[in-house]
C-alpha cells in the first residue's frame, strides 16, 4: 500500500504530528447560514438540500465548537479524512440523521484502525458545505478548507482527490442511514478499490432508501494540499454573505451578486415548462425546460446539472452553452435561492446562471477524462469533446 497516511488502531480522535500554532476560524451561526446558501449556488443541481445543511450545521454550532483551519497550518502527516452523504436527493424513503454522520466516521476509525486529525467535505453544495463540522464538533477535530471539489459532481470517484490513480492505493468507505423502523437501517465499511468501494456505498444508499452519512478515504494533508480545492469552504461562505447582503434588494440583485462573486452570468430568466426525473441507481437523472419568450433552455442532469443547450423556436439544434465541470445553477426568482434539480417544479420562475470552469476551485477529479466518460453513458450528451478537446 501506498503511504499516503498513517493507521494507528484504537487511537482515532487523537492529533498526530508536530506541535504548531493553527490559524482557527471557529464556525458559527452566520457562517452556518453564508456557507449553506453559497454552497448551494456551487452545488450546481446537486449538493444537497440547503435544509439538511442548515440542520446539521446548526447543530453542530450548538453541540461544541466547530473550528475551520487552513491545511497550510497542518503537518503534513496529518490524516484527513472525507464526510460526504452518498445518494439520490429526490428519493422519497431517504432517511438521513446527524447521528449517521458522526457513525460513520467512528465506524471507520474502530473498523479501519484509522486516526482522524482532520475533516474534510467531499464537495460544496447546501448539505455538502457543512459536511464534516458537526464530527468536528462532537469528536474535538478541525474542519480543514481543502474540499474534494469545490462544487458538486454526481460520483464518488470524483471527489476522491484522484487517489483512484494511485497505484496501490486501498480505499477504505464507511456508509451509514436509513429508517431502522421499517427495515432499511445500513451500516457498511468496505475496503479494497476505490471504484468498488464507491459502488459498494453507491448500492448501500439504494438499500437504505435513498442517501446514507459517509466517512471515506484517510489522506495525508500533504497529498490533500495538491488535489483538493484548497478554499472552497471560505468561497461559500463568501458566496453567501454576498447574497444575504442583498435580499432587500430583491431577488434577481441576489442572483447578480453570486454571479458576481464567482465570475458568472445569467443565462436565461423564465418560466419551467418541463421536468423530467427518473431516480435510479442512486441517482437523479433527467432534463429541465425553461421558456424565456422565444428562447428556451435545456438543462440535463446527472444530480447535477451536466450540460446546458439554449436555442429559438427554430428547427436548428440548441447551442452548448456550458459543459460540466462548468457551473450551471437555477435560482427560484421568488426568493433568490437556489433549487436544486430535485427541487425544481414546473410553473416555477427561475433564473438559470453559468460560471465557467476556468472560475472554479476544482479538485483533482476534475481533471481526469475517463471520470467524465459515465456522464455521456448517463445522459447520452457529449462531454469530452467540449471539455478535454
Amino acid at each position: 500500500m501506498v503511504a499516503l497516511f498513517r493507521v494507528r488502531p484504537r487511537r482515532p480522535f487523537h492529533p498526530g504530528g508536530e506541535k504548531r500554532t493553527m490559524a482557527k476560524l471557529r464556525l458559527d451561526k452566520e457562517m452556518v447560514e453564508a456557507a449553506v446558501l453559497g454552497g448551494a449556488v456551487l452545488g450546481g443541481g446537486g449538493g444537497g438540500s440547503m435544509a439538511a445543511g442548515r440542520r446539521n450545521g446548526l447543530l453542530a454550532v450548538e453541540l461544541g465548537d466547530p473550528e475551520l483551519v487552513e491545511i497550510d497550518d497542518l503537518p503534513a502527516e496529518s490524516v484527513l479524512v472525507t464526510a460526504s452523504a452518498v445518494g439520490a436527493p429526490a428519493a422519497k424513503t431517504a432517511y438521513s440523521l446527524p447521528v449517521h454522520y458522526l457513525r460513520a466516521v467512528d465506524l471507520l476509525a474502530r473498523q479501519g484502525g484509522v486516526r482522524v486529525d482532520g475533516l474534510i467535505t467531499n464537495e460544496c453544495g447546501g448539505t455538502a458545505a457543512v459536511n464534516g463540522w458537526l464530527q468536528s464538533a462532537a469528536l474535538g477535530v478541525p474542519v480543514v478548507d481543502a474540499p474534494c471539489n469545490g462544487r458538486a459532481h454526481p460520483t464518488g470517484v470524483m471527489g476522491s482527490l484522484g487517489l483512484h490513480k494511485v497505484e496501490g492505493y486501498v480505499s477504505q468507505q464507511t456508509a451509514v442511514g436509513g429508517d431502522p423502523a421499517v427495515g432499511r437501517y445500513v451500516e457498511m465499511y468496505a475496503r479494497g478499490s476505490l471504484e468498488k468501494a464507491a459502488a459498494l456505498v453507491r448500492q448501500a444508499a439504494v438499500q437504505s432508501g435513498g442517501m446514507v452519512a459517509v466517512a471515506r478515504n484517510p489522506v495525508g494533508a500533504g497529498y490533500a494540499k495538491e488535489h483538493a480545492a484548497v478554499g472552497a469552504v471560505k468561497q461559500c461562505v463568501a458566496i453567501g454573505r454576498a447574497m444575504a447582503a442583498k435580499q432587500g434588494a430583491g431577488p434577481l440583485a441576489m442572483v447578480e451578486a453570486a454571479c458576481q462573486v464567482m465570475g458568472g452570468e445569467v443565462v436565461v430568466r423564465g418560466r419551467v415548462g418541463e421536468v423530467n426525473l427518473e431516480t435510479k441507481g442512486g441517482f437523479d437523472v433527467g432534463t429541465i425546460v425553461v421558456r424565456a419568450g422565444r428562447e428556451v433552455a435545456y438543462l440535463t442532469f446527472w444530480n447535477e446539472y451536466m450540460c446546458l443547450e439554449v436555442g429559438g423556436d427554430s428547427s436548428a439544434p440548441p447551442r452548448r452553452v456550458a459543459t460540466f465541470p462548468d457551473l450551471v445553477t437555477t435560482f427560484d426568482l421568488a426568493s433568490g435561492l437556489p433549487v436544486s434539480s430535485a427541487e425544481v417544479a414546473v410553473g416555477q420562475e427561475v433564473a438559470v446562471t453559468r460560471v465557467g470552469r476556468q472560475h472554479l476551485i476544482l479538485g483533482a477529479g476534475m481533471r481526469d477524462p475517463a471520470l467524465m466518460r459515465p456522464i455521456e453513458d448517463t445522459t447520452g450528451k457529449e462531454i469530452l469533446k467540449y471539455v478535454f478537446a
